[in-house]
């Protein structure tokens, strides 16, 4: 009876990020290397001013569902520096209709 509530604890553990996850504050990296950052992880956590936010490379990071939204965030040569983009569910507003 242990050996499989132990495992399922050890699963969940390992597929859970870290809470410690180390996060990039834009505002002390120039923009440059905030957009190769993003550009050679493909998705990162970065910290673009109120709270985190995920960036990805490109759309083939989101969800079948989702849109890619181009996000600018302030770096420290560049108040409007166009890291990367933020997944999301497209609005009524997104879709083109006649």
């Amino acid at each position: 009876m242990r050996r499989p509530a132990l495992a399922l604890m050890l699963g969940i553990a390992t597929t859970m990020p870290a809470i410690g996850q180390n996060r990039s504050v834009t505002a002390r990296m120039t923009c440059n290397d905030v957009m190769r950052l993003v550009k050679t992880e493909g998705a990162i956590v970065l910290n673009t001013g109120p709270g985190p936010e995920r960036v990805v490379r490109d759309r083939s990071f989101c969800e079948f569902t989702e849109i890619a939204e181009l996000r600018f965030a302030p770096t420290r040569d560049n108040p409007q520096c166009p890291v990367g983009y933020r997944c999301r569910e497209p609005g009524f507003e997104d879709w083109d209709w006649p």
